[in-house]
């Protein structure tokens, strides 16, 4: 099997990258290792950025988005009983985000790759990229019980943290910069609409929360817990009266209970490796970098990598320079490092570490105040939530 661009994943970031290919005229493979059923219901991220969100509907792919999703126009950070909202419009200049499940994400991005795209194909497990550093990188893969070889000019490994693509660049020309948290968090679905019309952040002495949503229908929240807490240990019953504590106002805002209908805990974690590049194999996702959920950057930042590939390779394709190909991993990773250092600031500025002092606490609440009361500061949390820009 031969193609242009052989692409391993069919997550948003891999399914995305062969949408903007077949729109730029440049045929491709994806190889997802799951069935179709898997890939459909795999719970991730649901807030898109600004730019995000035009991407998919510039490739075609936004119109169940803009029908269902939820745009919305700020969050909530809370703090000391207190109610803050963060207007992003009139801090950004007019941008917001989406609500919109990376499930359903993905469900567009297949149907239309199954009915217009190159081959898509389930059950397909990556091995082993070879020949990375030459012109002629190559996948061997295993489908439907054989193996077998995709010749490619190009290998992009959409295939996440635990994927083969990473490990064809050699360890002497890698960097890895990474950051493990000391707490993890408790994950709720359930079947009760949301408490409030946007995201609240809150900040507790008890740990954090967030009270987020899936539809207008459906809740997502989450809780603060040690690292390595089993969601088993927790009952239903209990989940709800901690959220209830870490959402307390002053006023009469009240938690609405609901049927839980599904729980997991999400370890938190930055990791950046450098480079993302090495020959013709190009890295993009969670295969090159992770950041904590707290500042909603995952999806969007594999979607700024694929868009940045894409143009990077029409380039190629109509002028005949590699110069944007060269540039990949410098390009990407000035946005990634900015994601980093914004989800970073997110966490500490919510998460109440284990052994916390009164000192480090106050520090906490005097950065909540800051931006309570500096359209500066606010401003800078608005622009980084909204999406640092694709260029």
């Amino acid at each position: 099997m031969r193609t242009t661009v052989g692409i391993i994943g069919a997550g948003p970031a891999g399914l995305l990258l062969a949408r903007l290919l077949h729109n730029a005229g440049i045929d491709s493979v994806v190889l997802e290792s799951r069935d179709r059923a898997y890939v459909e219901r795999r719970q991730r991220a649901g807030i898109l950025e600004q730019g995000t969100a035009d991407v998919l509907r510039a490739a075609g792919a936004g119109e169940r988005m803009d029908r269902e999703g939820l745009r919305h126009d700020g969050i909530e950070l809370r703090f000391d009983r207190r109610r803050h909202r963060v207007d992003f419009p009139a801090l950004t200049g007019g941008r917001s985000v989406m609500v919109y499940a990376q499930t359903e994400v993905c469900k567009d991005l297949i149907a239309l790759q199954l009915a217009e795209g190159g081959p898509l194909l389930f059950e397909a497990e990556a091995l082993a990229v070879e020949n990375a550093g030459t012109d002629a990188p190559r996948v061997r893969f295993r489908h439907e019980g054989r193996e077998d070889v995709l010749e490619c000019e190009y290998v992009v490994g959409c295939d996440g943290f635990w994927g083969v693509a990473r490990k064809a660049i050699p360890d002497e020309l890698t960097q890895v910069f990474e950051r493990t948290y000391p707490f993890g968090w408790l994950g709720i679905l359930a079947d009760v609409p949301p408490s409030h019309d946007e995201l609240v952040y809150a900040r507790h002495d008890r740990g954090f929360a967030l009270l987020s949503m899936r539809s207008p229908s459906v809740s997502r929240l989450y809780l603060q817990v040690p690292d390595g807490t089993d969601a088993g240990t927790w009952s239903d019953e209990a989940i709800w009266d901690e959220l209830e504590r870490r959402f307390e106002t002053a006023d009469d805002w009240r938690l609405e209970r609901g049927p839980i209908t599904q729980k997991s805990v999400t370890p938190m974690r930055s990791y950046v490796h450098e480079p993302m590049r090495h020959g013709r194999l190009f890295l993009a996702g969670d295969a090159a970098h992770i950041v904590p959920p707290t500042g909603a950057k995952g999806l969007n930042l594999a979607v700024g990598d694929v868009v940045t590939f894409a143009r990077a390779l029409t380039h190629r394709q109509e002028t005949g320079s590699p110069e944007l190909l060269d540039t990949y991993s410098e390009t990407c990773l000035r946005r990634i490092w900015q994601a980093e250092r914004f989800s970073y600031d997110m966490t500490t500025l919510l998460h109440r570490a284990p052994g916390a002092t009164g000192f480090e606490d106050r520090i906490q609440l005097a950065r909540l105040e800051r931006i309570a009361s500096s359209r500066a500061a606010e401003t800078d949390l608005a622009e980084g939530y909204t999406g640092f820009s694709f260029e």
